[in-house]
């Protein structure tokens, strides 16, 4: 004899069961979005330390190819001037080209995991509805 049938509880339990069975199958879907956005969230982060690095060294290149430009401006001949504001000019423009990208990338970086808190604010306001 079956308890749940005689008491009229088996269709509250088969309930409960599709509940937490949906609810197991919902966690599992919101953790392979978690662990997509982790994977592109590490791809943007490693972009921004390579470009990072490759702005302090640009940096680096830049300064000292300004000053070069300075110091050349002072020489006595007008192409060495020309050559040397040409060639700083060269390395500021790939200085500010880098940099660029590097905002670009940080950027997108920032709003990180965007799908996976939308998809659980939308099952927070479900739940929310339920009860």
């Amino acid at each position: 004899m079956n308890w749940l049938s005689i008491l009229g509880l088996e269709v509250l339990v088969a309930r409960w069961r599709a509940n937490v069975i949906e609810a197991a199958i919902a966690a599992e879907d919101r953790m392979d979005l978690v662990r997509l956005e982790w994977q592109e969230q590490k791809k943007r982060l490693e972009q921004i330390l390579v470009l990072t690095i490759a702005v302090a060294g640009l940096t680096v290149v830049a300064l000292i190819m300004a000053s070069l430009a300075v110091l050349v401006h002072f020489w006595d001949t007008p192409q060495r001037t020309m050559v040397a504001w040409i060639v700083a000019g060269v390395w500021v423009a790939g200085w500010a080209a880098t940099l660029l990208s590097l905002v670009s990338v940080a950027q997108r970086a920032r709003n990180g995991f965007a799908l996976t808190r939308k998809e659980l604010a939308q099952d927070w306001s479900d739940i929310k509805e339920r009860l």
